[in-house]
């Protein structure tokens, strides 16, 4: 039997050490939490509407991590606040992929914060789940638009309006904060009413700063333009709290819904909160979700957030919960990139976008959700909702079923030769 010596003991002692200490560290490596960003603005005129939606993704990650968080490692937040300031986006972007080393971002609602931080995305190669309506016209290899395409929201609630049962108007007021997505889709709109045969002299555009308050002079406006003979109806774009001055002043100069309907595509039951609503029945808000949905899966959902925000303290829901559009676009996101973790079983950007492709979740709305194959866009459902006295909506026209999103609007020349794959460089 060969003797063993001192040296070659010390020799095999040393390797089993670091044999342990490496398998100690590669189970503890394995164990530790995966970061997560949530990038919305908690300050500023935004603040009215991106607040919720990080409220609503602290509450999804505490119920994943309750149930054992993804590939059984739990889920760590990491909350900035872009204070409304789109540059700033850009940084916090920055810093929560270089510094906080997240795995992806939940974030952004105006355009204008999501084309800051694009760019930091596409460098990095990391992941941002957006979840607000939008206006299109863009494709990114790093970005699931888990929000509405214009044909998921504002050509229906045009349709609409035009058909019989919305008023068939002939006149339309295009009226919206002036950044990117109004003014994109207002393009979009303008260009739909005129192949429809609406005259130039027929549409009345107008826009006015984040953070507006003013808005008497413009109502006035808009009762005159709509006085002279023919259906006029609202397409509003408005952004942020602007929308409490506008909707005050709506009430107070008497501009019925009957006389001329308002259709918000910004404006859900959050923004409404704050706003005596019984002048306001029956004027429109297009969405993909709204609270006031009656099905089991909205029940459960509604009743998770009202009881998360009774026992968080959060200011407004722990008295009167609300939920609305891009809480539930956010809700979906968070979910549908733990199962694409799981599937691809890892969190490697790459390997989770492959394992996005089709992905489905039963939300909320009512319907299974299915992101396209393709185009990482949501296929949604479309409702047009109705203001009531009390601040939620009455669903007065849907679609039968989810519709695909079409990022590039067939209404914008030149759109029939763009990909629907995005191949890694964002289009504008």
């Amino acid at each position: 039997m060969p003797q063993i010596t001192r040296r070659g003991a010390l020799k095999t002692l040393t390797v089993a050490l670091v044999s342990a200490s490496l398998s100690t560290l590669a189970l503890a490596q394995a164990k530790d939490p995966i970061k997560v960003g949530i990038l919305h603005s908690l300050s500023g005129t935004m603040a009215i509407s991106e607040t919720v939606l990080k409220d609503v993704a602290l509450m999804a990650i505490e119920e994943i991590n309750a149930k054992g968080g993804v590939l059984g490692r739990q889920l760590e937040p990491i909350v900035v606040d872009p204070a409304s300031n789109w540059p700033l986006f850009a940084e916090k972007a920055r810093q929560l992929i270089s510094n906080d080393k997240v795995a992806v971002t939940f974030g952004c609602w105006t355009s204008v914060s999501r084309k800051s931080v694009l760019p930091v995305f596409e460098e990095l190669n990391s992941l941002l789940f957006y979840p607000v309506q939008y206006e299109g016209e863009e494709l990114s290899k790093n970005v699931f638009y888990t929000g509405a395409a214009p044909n998921q929201q504002a050509i229906p609630a045009v349709e609409y309006l035009m058909s019989k049962d919305g008023g068939s108007a002939k006149r339309w007021v295009l009226l919206g904060t002036d950044y990117v997505y109004p003014r994109t889709t207002n393009k979009i709109l303008r260009s739909f009413l005129k192949s429809k045969g609406v005259a130039e002299a027929d549409i009345m555009e107008e826009y006015t700063p984040f953070g507006h308050s003013d808005y008497q002079t413009i109502i006035a406006n808009i009762k005159k333009f709509a006085s002279e003979g023919k259906k006029t109806a609202v397409i509003s774009t408005i952004n942020g709290d602007s929308n409490v001055p506008f909707y005050k002043e709506l009430g107070n100069q008497g501009l019925k819904a009957t006389d001329v309907p308002v259709v918000a595509f910004s404006v859900g039951e959050e923004e409404l909160r704050g706003v005596d609503t019984k002048p306001l029945v029956g004027h429109l808000a297009a969405w993909n979700y709204f609270m006031s949905l009656k099905n089991p899966a909205n029940s459960e959902f509604t009743k998770k957030w009202a009881d998360y925000a009774k026992k968080k303290g959060i200011a407004g829901h722990k008295d009167k919960p609300l939920t609305n559009d891009p809480m539930e676009a956010t809700y979906i996101g968070i979910y549908m990139w733990k199962q694409a973790v799981e599937k691809a079983k890892s969190t490697d950007t790459d390997k989770v976008i492959a394992a996005m492709a089709g992905q489905t979740f039963k939300a909320p709305g009512g319907f299974t959700s299915t992101m396209d194959t393709k185009n990482h866009h949501l296929h949604k459902p479309v409702f047009i909702g109705e203001i009531k006295a009390d601040g939620q909506f009455n669903v007065v026209w849907k679609t039968p079923g989810p519709v695909r999103a079409n990022p590039w609007s067939p209404y914008i020349p030149g759109n029939d030769v763009k990909k629907d794959v995005p191949d890694g460089k964002t289009k504008i």
